[in-house]
């Protein structure tokens, strides 16, 4: 999909385009961190309306189940501005200085200085780039406040290691992404969720599953492929009625199933990158089941 395929109306079309141009000379030391066009989806309004939220300044929360493609999805976004992605991967470990940055004692002839090493968020805001936080509901509740400035109205925020203010420029902006109900995250607080706009990102499924599948997987079997299209609509729909976990239907552990499979027997390979990620006998029973019924 290109930019002209998002049906934007003609004024954000050409707020993009005309992004697009101003970030050409600005963004240099940084097109390593510009995302590819690795996500599809049957939904074009997917796309569309991120894209709309982010042209406005909105900041963006994607949220749908593990494997959906939500970083997929963020890096696309990326691709589509042009934008550098700077990257934030939460967990209970997560702290200002992870964030922020932090100090660190450099040494220059004979003489020691003590020098402030720029975090994500740091990055994105001082260069007005995009930030990508993952698996934000993951963080401890106590971490992420520190960012409540930078993602509403003000777009500031105090470094508690220089005492700086710090105001974003002009094209900061944040994706972020959340797994509800995944073991080990906790519920977003109000004041923080109400700084986002959300867009849910389900499963891919059918004709554009199989697509992707074509285009992305080593395995190029068509009557194969279409088989794994079938066992994750199985897995999906198994996963609705609470029978399995969010992981077994991951499009991610697929992609890499499929992958496999042209190396090795496709239940094998199912084996390798679903079942044997799963720690409940029942699940892995079951999808082992699912599997003898579509694959020799």
């Amino acid at each position: 999909m290109s930019i002209d395929d998002l049906n934007l109306p003609n004024g954000l079309l050409e707020k993009l385009k005309n992004f697009r141009n101003n970030l050409l000379n600005r963004t240099s030391d940084y097109q390593h961190l510009i995302g590819n066009k690795g996500y599809t989806s049957e939904n074009q309004e997917i796309v569309s309306d991120a894209v709309i939220a982010l042209l406005m300044g909105k900041n963006v929360l994607l949220k749908g189940p593990t494997g959906s493609g939500k970083t997929k999805l963020a890096e696309y976004l990326s691709f589509l501005f042009q934008q550098p992605l700077h990257s934030i991967n939460c967990s209970v470990d997560l702290d200002a200085e992870a964030l922020l940055g932090h100090k660190t004692i450099t040494y220059e002839n004979g003489h020691s200085e003590i020098e402030f090493i720029p975090g994500p968020v740091t990055k994105a805001a001082v260069n007005g780039h995009f930030l990508y936080i993952d698996e934000i509901n993951v963080s401890k509740p106590e971490t992420l406040p520190i960012l409540n400035g930078i993602l509403d109205y003000r777009r500031t925020v105090t470094n508690p290691f220089t005492g700086e203010l710090l105001k974003a420029s002009e094209g900061f902006n944040v994706i972020a992404a959340i797994n509800e109900g995944y073991i080990g995250t906790v519920p977003l607080n109000e004041a923080l969720k109400n700084r986002f706009v959300v867009i849910e990102v389900p499963y891919i499924q059918g004709d554009t599953l199989y697509e992707m599948l074509l285009n992305q997987s080593e395995q190029k079997d068509e009557e194969l492929l279409k088989s794994f299209v079938q066992f994750s609509a199985d897995l999906v729909q198994q996963t609705s009625t609470g029978q399995l976990s969010e992981d077994a239907a991951s499009i991610r552990a697929l992609l890499d199933a499929a992958d496999l499979s042209a190396y090795m027997p496709p239940k094998r390979a199912i084996q390798r990158a679903v079942t044997d990620k799963l720690e409940d006998q029942r699940e892995r029973t079951l999808i082992h089941n699912i599997a003898d019924t579509l694959f020799l």
